[in-house]
């Protein structure tokens, strides 16, 4: 009679009231509908307000594209570099251990703990004319800070714990075990990487690059700072959305605002896709049948005997 009462709990999947769930339900899509759709919709509606030849005409205006451009482009390069980083710091991390392991934990998780207005301020401090390598640079006409360069530092100092900080758990579960076989088989380093360590790690790198890419197209605290608002020049999307906005632009500043809603959205599709296939493929894993112990038994006098 217990295992039937604890059947009916499993499939209910919860032993609270019926109204509780309800309530629990209905306050969650409120805060949804609220805080995540009504804002969503209106960044479309004042977007379209004017129809959609004025939006248009924002998307395409000089400076709209070159924002658009530079967005783009830092993402480019920001992303891989922090793919990079990512895997090396996480598989140091994940599987060897030595000094300073967790000194250098703490540094992946430090742009979570500093304001990205701080971040930039430090780019500024280090590369800016007043700075300390500001002089040196000057003499070598090379610019950082009020740059591209500058733009794209930044970008990669706030984005890169994502990509390490999602793969870090997912190395430490799998642990050695594969890669060591794969050593002792006469494998190198870079054929354990690819064909043992990568194809294990393959989803969670994927939705770190993910949220990577996302953070770094909608950065706007530590490039602000170091981006000097040059228009045309080094304004990002949303330096320029607030430039707009400042303006008095509200139609053109909300189609801008628009289109980095819809990389965003597009961002949660990708990020969808990548859960539902990561959960297909685990479940295609999942209801594999168990390898029959018997069978090699089975077969091994036959090998004898046919030897």
């Amino acid at each position: 009679m217990s295992g039937q009462n604890n059947l009916r709990t499993a499939q209910r999947g919860t032993t609270e009231a019926p109204w509780v769930r309800y309530l629990l339900t209905g306050l969650a899509l409120v805060f949804m509908f609220l805080f995540l759709a009504l804002p969503l919709a209106a960044v479309f509606t004042e977007a379209l307000r004017k129809g959609l030849d004025a939006y248009w005409e924002a998307l395409k205006e000089p400076d709209a594209w070159a924002s658009i451009r530079l967005t783009l482009l830092t993402a480019a390069v920001a992303v891989p570099l922090n793919l990079v980083f990512g895997v090396a710091a996480a598989w140091a991390i994940a599987k060897y251990e030595f000094k300073g392991k967790s000194f250098l934990t703490t540094l992946i998780d430090l742009p979570f703990s500093v304001s990205p207005v701080v971040a930039g301020l430090i780019y500024v401090l280090v590369f800016g004319a007043q700075g300390w390598l500001g002089p040196w640079l000057s003499e070598h006409d090379i610019k950082i800070v009020f740059a591209v360069p500058g733009i794209i530092l930044a970008t990669v100092f706030v984005t890169f714990p994502f990509i390490a900080r999602e793969l870090i758990p997912l190395m430490q579960a799998q642990g050695n075990d594969e890669e060591q076989a794969a050593i002792v088989l006469g494998a190198t380093g870079w054929q354990t990487f690819w064909r043992v360590t990568l194809p294990n790690i393959k989803w969670g790198l994927i939705y770190g690059v993910i949220l990577c890419n996302a953070r770094a197209m909608g950065e706007f605290g530590a490039v602000s700072v170091v981006s000097g608002h040059i228009r045309g020049q080094t304004n990002t999307m949303p330096l320029h959305v607030e430039v707009l906005y400042n303006e008095y632009q509200s139609v053109a500043a909300f189609a801008v605002a628009s289109l980095l809603a819809l990389l965003a959205l597009v961002t949660l599709v990708i990020k969808s896709a990548v859960e539902w296939r990561h959960e297909r493929e685990m479940k295609a894993i999942a209801d594999l049948p168990p390898e029959n112990p018997n069978a090699r038994h089975a077969a091994e006098p036959v090998a004898v005997t046919a030897a």
